[in-house]
């Protein structure tokens, strides 16, 4: 019997329930992929913003996956995450233990990112800033 707490839907979001996870492994070649324990992996193809403590105060760094440009996020591995939140606008929130935040917006072409789990679950923000359900199929 698993003990994982599983995605929790709410209307405008889901919280993925990641807390505790640690980045085991950071992978960069077009895209920035977070490989986290128990199964779970943060892949990153669009533009994101890696800040510490409110956007409002750090604009932080960019962080551009299609030319490699993401130095900035190797301090990530071994940090383990606070939260990560999946709205349905398409734009995904990530905080870490170190303070760092990860904030990865909908693109207009192109899926930005996807999040990928043990028993089929999957979120992926769609062109144009859609979420789909991320439940197991």
């Amino acid at each position: 019997m698993s003990t994982e707490v599983e995605p929790f839907e709410h209307e405008d979001r889901w919280v993925l329930n990641l807390r505790g996870l640690s980045v085991a492994r950071v992978c960069i070649d077009f895209r920035l992929t977070l490989a986290l324990d128990a199964g779970w992996e943060v892949v990153l193809e669009a533009p994101a913003r890696l800040s510490a403590g409110s956007l409002h105060t750090s604009p932080g760094l960019p962080l551009t996956p299609g030319c490699q440009d993401v130095a900035a996020a190797l301090p990530l591995f071994g940090a383990k995450v606070l939260s990560a939140v999946a709205f349905k606008s398409g734009v995904l929130r990530m905080v870490f233990d170190s303070g760092t935040h990860v904030t990865c917006s909908a693109d207009t072409s192109f899926e930005a990112w996807q999040i990928t789990g043990p028993r089929g679950w999957r979120f992926v923000s769609l062109p144009g800033g859609t979420l789909p359900s991320g439940r197991p199929r």
